[in-house]
């Protein structure tokens, strides 16, 4: 059956499930390679001479954020490994409405890393003032415009149906 959706659409819902599924691939595809190069940088960083310099609380940070960046990493990877495995099921539906639900995960892990790479780095090369500062406006620059913006929209358009 087709139906009009927003926008002026029409579609069937297996085709509002292709084109779905199909946009979250493609916008993952722009999210893993951020998530990989971090996570390789992570991976590197305890081989490096400075990183027996590294204070408990540097460590714990260090380790905090390698953790994030591993979930991130499952979580956005996951729904690829869902639509594999779960393949000519015809459970589409469940896997868009997973994989909507880890990709959200994912950037939010990933919001983590980077802000705890941030941390890091600041701390161990100038200490103090401006790693707080820098940590907040990363951690602030991530909540408003991965989640605030997104959020309100939403909650704004809802309201309008």
């Amino acid at each position: 059956m087709i139906r009009e959706v927003e926008g002026g659409r029409r579609e069937t819902e297996e085709e509002r499930l292709d084109r779905n599924l199909t946009e979250l691939l493609n916008e993952l595809r722009v999210a893993l390679p951020g998530v990989q190069v971090l996570f390789a940088f992570l991976l590197a960083v305890p081989f490096s001479q400075r990183f027996e310099a590294l204070t408990g609380y540097q460590e714990d940070v260090y380790y905090g954020t390698l953790i994030c960046a591993a979930a991130a990493t499952a979580f956005l990877i996951a729904p690829t490994a869902h639509h594999r495995i779960e393949f000519r099921l015809q459970d589409k539906r469940h896997i868009v409405f997973l994989a909507n639900r880890f990709a959200i995960a994912g950037l939010s892990f990933l919001a983590l890393a980077m802000t705890g790479v941030v941390l890091l780095v600041t701390d161990v090369i100038f200490g103090g003032i401006a790693t707080v500062v820098a940590t907040s406006i990363t951690a602030c620059v991530f909540a408003v415009l991965w989640y605030v913006i997104p959020f309100v929209r939403r909650t704004r358009l809802l309201a309008q149906r």
